[in-house]
């Protein structure tokens, strides 16, 4: 599987993540730092959905194209 298939079928799951995460944060029961940690984890599974987001969009203009 290569690195771009992986980061498609891992999408959902980083997005489930990151809504944990979120909800985490927005219960108000988490240190500072905690918070800040949680942030941090947060914005880097964003990257990754993110890319993942750009690469099905790759892979959908190349589908399209070979109509």
């Amino acid at each position: 599987m290569t690195k771009k298939n992986t980061n498609i079928s891992n999408f959902e799951s980083d997005l489930k993540k990151l809504q944990k995460i979120l909800d985490d944060i927005e219960s108000d029961k988490l240190s500072l730092e905690e918070s800040i940690d949680k942030y941090k984890e947060g914005m880097e599974l964003s990257k990754k959905c993110q890319k993942a987001l750009e690469d099905a969009k790759q892979i959908i203009k190349v589908l399209d194209d070979e109509k």
